[in-house]
């Protein structure tokens, strides 16, 4: 279960497939899958989904990102569900403990809160005279995105810059609302939340950011390859590799109670040196050298 489009989240879930098939399970021969995107319509279609897949009686959930797997608990108690992309588990309720999770989820956890937080910091040695970094928001309650924002809040005291936070709706007009927003607010960068709806909407922001000449950080590497200035996150690519070995487990008879979660160990900081090019920004060259790839 998936909060993206289905062609968004074709590489995650075609990267799982492919780990899976590697422990003998091929989609077909001894395993049938069933897709279900919200199609970034938001967290009111998903209860619809869950229940879907709890209806189809399936043997397993996988699911990415924070309202989906609470929604995927809410709709069984029975049925095994691995989880990745999801902050602080334990807190959410969805397992008693990392190392002993107890119930019927597990997976992998992630560090959206330290990576928002790691972000910020990105961004204040990147450019230099940065004292106001404006955060676009989604204007809805989202447990996921509530956590990195009280985390970026304490981050930005302590690192002494204004988080001005804006809220936006994620389609086009919405968007260039938000960055004239910033440049009213006299915001000298740009931050979004690891959030798959700004995901999906990726092309468009960096659209944006280049043309209010805003440096912006992001938290996946495809929005460096969008032709964004800079990127810092967890590879989710390696989630999904990872997440393939609690399905093989899971299904040749282990319980998720009894398997531990993991966390992300996996990270990209991408650079993109054309984009800075654009906007006439210099990177210092030691934030430069922790890049794990420069675009030049």
């Amino acid at each position: 279960m998936d909060p993206s489009t289905a062609s968004d989240g074709a590489v995650r879930w075609e990267t799982l497939r492919q780990e899976l098939s590697k422990l003998g399970w091929i989609e077909g021969k001894n395993f049938i899958s069933e897709y279900r995107f919200s199609e970034n319509k938001g967290p009111e279609r998903l209860p619809e989904l869950a229940a879907e897949l709890v209806t189809l009686k399936v043997d397993l959930i996988v699911t990415s990102g924070v309202p989906q797997a609470l929604e995927a608990k809410k709709a069984t108690s029975t049925i095994p569900i691995v989880i990745t992309s999801v902050t602080d588990p334990v807190a959410l309720g969805l397992v008693a403990s990392l190392a002993r999770p107890g119930g019927n989820v597990t997976g992998l956890a992630s560090l959206a809160e330290e990576l928002s937080t790691k972000r910020l910091e990105i961004v204040k040695d990147a450019v230099p005279k940065v004292a106001r970094v404006g955060l676009l928001r989604r204007p809805v309650v989202n447990v996921g995105q509530d956590h990195q924002l009280k985390e970026l809040r304490f981050a930005a005291l302590a690192l002494k810059l204004r988080l001005e936070e804006i809220d936006t709706q994620i389609d086009p007009k919405g968007l260039e609302s938000a960055f004239q927003t910033a440049k009213q607010k006299q915001v000298n960068a740009i931050m979004t939340p690891a959030n798959r709806v700004f995901f999906a909407e990726r092309k468009h922001i960096v659209e944006l950011a280049d043309r209010y000449r805003l440096p912006a950080v992001y938290p996946n590497k495809e929005f460096v390859e969008a032709g964004g200035l800079m990127s810092y996150g967890e590879d989710s690519r390696d989630q999904f590799r990872r997440a393939a070995g609690y399905v093989d487990k899971i299904l040749k008879g282990a319980k998720p109670a009894d398997l531990p979660l993991q966390q992300a160990t996996k990270f990209q900081f991408l650079i993109n040196l054309k984009a800075a090019k654009q906007i006439d920004l210099t990177i210092p060259v030691r934030v430069l050298e922790r890049a794990n790839q420069v675009i030049k």
